[in-house]
C-alpha cells in the first residue's frame, strides 16, 4: 500500500508541474486564451481526482471508515487527525469545483477557476502530500 501511495504522490506532483506550465499570468489572459483555459481546467480535474484517490488509499491503508462519497473522504481524514479542517474544506471545495468543470460547463466561473489554479490548488495539494508522506515513513 505504501508504494501505491508513493506512486500517487508522484503522479500529483507531475500534474502540479504540468499545471504550473499552463497557468497564464493574468485572469484576462486566462479568459481569452481558450487553449490555456482548457489545459488548466483539465489539469485541475486530474489533480483533484488524484488527491481523491490518495485520500482513499490513506483510508484503506489505515482501515478507516469508508466514506459515502468522494467529498466525505477528506472529512474522514480530518476526523482522524490526518489533515486539518481547513485543508479538508479546501479539498472538498476543489472536488465540488471539479464536478462542475466535468459536468456543468455552462456554469463555470472563470475568475474562481483561475484563482484556484493559480494560487489555491497547488498550495492545498502540496500540503496534502506533506501529510500523506508522514504516513508512509
Amino acid at each position: 500500500m505504501k508504494e501505491r501511495i508513493k506512486d500517487k504522490i508522484t503522479q500529483i506532483e507531475e500534474y502540479l508541474s504540468d499545471l504550473s506550465e499552463s497557468v497564464p499570468e493574468t485572469l484576462e489572459e486566462y479568459k481569452i486564451n481558450q487553449e490555456k483555459k482548457a489545459a488548466c481546467e483539465r489539469h485541475f480535474e486530474k489533480i483533484v481526482e488524484a488527491t481523491t484517490d490518495l485520500a482513499f488509499l490513506i483510508i484503506k491503508q489505515n482501515k478507516l471508515k469508508i466514506p459515502e462519497d468522494d467529498v466525505g473522504a477528506f472529512e474522514i481524514l480530518f476526523n482522524e487527525g490526518i489533515i486539518t479542517e481547513t485543508l479538508a474544506k479546501s479539498l472538498q471545495n476543489a472536488k465540488r469545483m471539479r464536478n462542475v468543470l466535468a459536468h456543468l460547463y455552462y456554469s463555470i466561473d472563470d475568475e474562481r477557476v483561475f484563482y484556484s489554479v493559480s494560487s489555491e490548488l497547488g498550495k492545498d495539494a502540496n500540503e496534502f502530500i506533506i501529510q500523506a508522506k508522514k504516513l508512509i515513513r
